[in-house]
């Protein structure tokens, strides 16, 4: 799991079935040791995220498949939770 920012959102009029009752968010990741944002990605949302908020994602095709519960599903990027805080000890 990763920690990303929701900075956007993809509008698609045509995307694969499997991703059909999905928003498709573009989130930029963290690394949470120096704070530093990495270049966007667009994640697959399954928790209702929107801008701003700060989440969790999986980067792994097998894992986010997992999470769709889709076997054959084209997809390799899930944002799976929202994160309230961080705390860095």
């Amino acid at each position: 799991m990763k920690l990303a920012r929701v900075i956007g959102s993809v509008v698609s009029t045509v995307k694969h079935e499997v991703l059909n009752a999905h928003k498709l968010l573009i989130i930029k990741p963290i690394d949470i040791k120096t704070g530093k944002l990495a270049s966007p990605v667009i994640g697959i949302d399954t928790v209702q995220a929107g801008p701003g908020d700060l989440v969790l994602y999986i980067d792994e095709g097998n894992s986010a498949r997992q999470i769709l519960n889709v076997e054959t599903a084209p997809v390799r990027t899930v944002i799976m939770a929202i994160v309230d805080e961080v705390e860095l000890k």
